[in-house]
């Protein structure tokens, strides 16, 4: 063998090598960077989430009538809701799932929409945000198993006859539709989302892609490895549209054309993808959940046209 062939051999191996170790190294470091959230990051999020509405509607938040309602996890975690009362109530509630960083008050500006149309509101934090116990991000997956406890307290606390909205934004958006592929009882009606992702692993591959510039393809295999192992499921698991599929229910997809967080192409493969009764509004301005202020008037209208097909008048 010649010499410089087999200097070649030896440095494919240093660089296999090399590029071995380094994606073991990359993928913990994106499972830990992406799975866990510190006491503070809770508290930064839930600052942030009340910095991003306007004056207003916080300020209409802190007037309104509140219950504070709490549930324990199938894990063990104490989760914590707010429970915004309609005085013109219908016998309808919105369950509002907030996104990624964020906390319950992040949904203050989608609670007025619903609070308008005659809903009442439960506001959860996620587990591992705001007030809700745990440092272990669900992205939705695990958190569909927590929405089936608030959906069955709410019929406890508001009546059998309840009927139920589910709405989300970006991981508040895969929560509800993973939840819907649970059983559930008939109450549920109609599931919202807003920015939503159709696939749990291709979402974090994008992130690591575009945001962090870093390969993909040879971080998300480790990471996916530690979080089924450490975080009690995978990455893989996090088949959204699957469960979207198996659920059935009727859905509203909303997205802005300019996504840059969870790219617009995952509406359009869950509205081609899905059977069942669908409504799709792509906001030609809005970036990342951006269209509830890109055209707030059109986003209400759009909103309350799905709900009075799929649920029925407020009046």
């Amino acid at each position: 063998m010649k010499a410089t062939t087999k200097l070649s051999l030896k440095l494919a191996g240093v660089v296999g090598a090399a590029t071995y170790t380094g994606s073991l190294l990359g993928g913990a470091v994106a499972y830990n960077v992406a799975m866990h959230v510190s006491d503070d990051q809770k508290q930064q999020g839930q600052v942030r989430s009340r910095s991003e509405n306007t004056e207003i509607e916080n300020f209409w938040y802190d007037k309104q009538p509140k219950q504070q309602w709490l549930v324990q996890s199938f894990d063990g975690l104490n989760l914590v809701a707010t429970y915004l009362p309609n005085p013109k109530a219908t016998g309808r509630l919105a369950i509002l799932a907030h996104g990624l960083g964020h906390s319950r008050e992040q949904m203050v500006p989608y609670a007025r929409i619903f609070m308008s149309l005659g809903y009442e509101v439960l506001l959860p934090d996620a587990r591992a945000f705001g007030d809700s116990e745990g440092h272990t991000i669900g992205y939705g997956w695990l958190d569909r198993l927590d929405y089936q406890r608030w959906i069955a307290m709410s019929l406890e606390q508001l009546g059998p006859d309840t009927e139920i909205v589910l709405m989300g934004i970006s991981m508040g958006a895969a929560t509800v539709m993973a939840t819907s592929g649970e059983p559930m009882p008939d109450n549920v009606k109609a599931i919202v989302e807003d920015s939503g992702y159709a696939d749990l692993y291709d979402e974090a591959k994008f992130r690591i892609s575009h945001k962090f510039h870093l390969p993909a393809s040879l971080i998300m295999p480790m990471a996916n490895h530690l979080a089924r192992s450490s975080a009690g499921y995978a990455f893989s698991d996090g088949e959204i549209l699957q469960q979207v599929q198996k659920g059935g229910l009727p859905i509203l997809m909303i997205h802005g054309s300019h996504d840059q967080t969870v790219p617009v192409r995952n509406a359009h493969h869950l509205y081609n993808q899905l059977t069942q009764t669908k409504s799709l509004y792509i906001d030609p301005e809005a970036g990342h959940v951006e269209a509830v202020r890109t055209h707030p008037d059109r986003y209400q209208a759009v909103l309350s046209e799905f709900l009075t097909e799929q649920v029925g008048l407020t009046d």
